[in-house]
């Protein structure tokens, strides 16, 4: 994953087809951003002055130019844990527009990538801010129930990461606000694990992908 979009245009595919040369020569492919996401990951903040949808016309160009594999789009999700304070309006026009110019354009259909697609459930906030955490418990993230659209659309590969932190931040919180005496994280840490898996085996079933494992071997060893 390469994240320059937050460049201007010409050094954002300068340094995508750096990135692309490198990765290519050892196999791996390459995830790049076009377009700018609302919120916060790491140390790059999308806010409403900066932040844009994909323009699908630049798509194929930016391919051509960067040898980018993965296109991820900008359609209207949000980085970070700090996201809507009202209905999130995902754009799938956008990805499903690229999917279609790409094939138009004669190349492979490519992965499209979403990021920003933890949903912040009421469920993890209250019990996080029972046991201490000042979450604001309006924030409105990723509707589950997007994912399903969102991959008829075309994306692939969908990026789930604020979430699994706000888990694990529930669990440590709630571990040592009742056992205040106790300083070691590692039975916190069995706990953790436990619901995690928990975490992900439940949005398998929202993505749609669980119980597909012997289909999935199947089809990349027939």
């Amino acid at each position: 994953m390469i994240g320059a979009s937050h460049d201007p245009s010409d050094n954002d595919a300068e340094i995508t087809r750096r990135v692309a040369d490198r990765a290519h020569q050892k196999g791996p492919s390459v995830d790049a951003k076009l377009g700018m996401p609302r919120g916060v990951e790491e140390d790059i903040v999308g806010d409403e002055g900066n932040a844009c949808l994909t323009n699908q016309n630049e798509v194929v160009e930016f391919i051509q130019r960067t040898g980018w594999d993965a296109p991820a789009a900008a359609i209207g999700t949000s980085h970070g844990a700090d996201k809507f304070m009202g209905q999130q309006s995902i754009h799938f026009e956008v990805s499903g527009g690229i999917r279609d110019k790409v094939k138009a354009a004669g190349f492979p259909p490519v992965p499209l990538v979403m990021h920003g697609s933890s949903s912040v459930p009421k469920e993890e906030v209250v019990p996080i801010n029972a046991a201490g955490g000042t979450l604001d418990p309006g924030v409105c993230a990723m509707n589950e129930e997007k994912y399903l659209p969102a991959v008829r659309s075309g994306v692939m590969k969908v990026n789930i990461d604020t979430e699994g932190r706000v888990v694990w931040t529930r669990v440590h919180r709630e571990y040592f606000r009742d056992r205040p005496g106790k300083f070691d994280f590692r039975p916190s840490a069995k706990i953790f694990m436990h619901e995690y898996a928990k975490f992900i085996a439940h949005k398998a079933t929202k993505l749609g992908s669980a119980g597909k494992v012997v289909e999935t071997k199947e089809s990349l060893n027939p």
